[in-house]
C-alpha cells in the first residue's frame, strides 16, 4: 500500500514509509486513569506522498529520523482536520534494512 492511498477510515494497513522529520512531543493524561503517556508527531512518507505518524509511550523510541519502517496492521484516523497514521493496539513497527 502505497500513502498516497490512506484515506480516514482506512483499517489493516501495510505501509513502508521512511521518517521525514519528528515534529513534535508531548505529555497527555488519559481521561480514563489519569495515567501519564507520552506522545509523538512524525512526517512520514514514500515516494507517493507524506502523511502524519502519531506514536505513542515505547513506540516512539523505536524510530528514528531518516530510518525506514513498514507498519503492520495499522489504521487512518482524522485529527484537527488532517489525516494521521496509527500503530494502534494491534499494530506493528518493524524497521526495514536497505539492501
Amino acid at each position: 500500500m502505497n500513502i498516497d492511498s490512506l484515506r480516514p477510515g482506512s483499517r489493516r494497513v501495510n505501509v513502508q514509509f521512511k521518517v521525514l522529520k519528528k515534529m513534535s512531543e508531548r505529555e497527555v493524561y488519559s481521561r480514563r486513569d489519569f495515567s501519564r503517556h507520552r506522545v509523538a508527531e512524525l512526517l512520514v512518507g514514500d515516494d507517493t506522498g507524506t502523511i502524519v505518524l502519531t506514536l505513542w509511550d515505547d513506540d516512539i523510541g523505536k524510530v528514528k529520523v531518516n530510518g525506514n519502517y513498514r507498519l503492520l496492521n495499522g489504521f487512518v484516523s482524522t485529527f484537527r482536520g488532517s489525516p494521521r497514521l496509527n500503530v494502534g493496539r494491534y499494530g506493528k513497527i518493524v524497521e526495514v534494512k536497505e539492501e
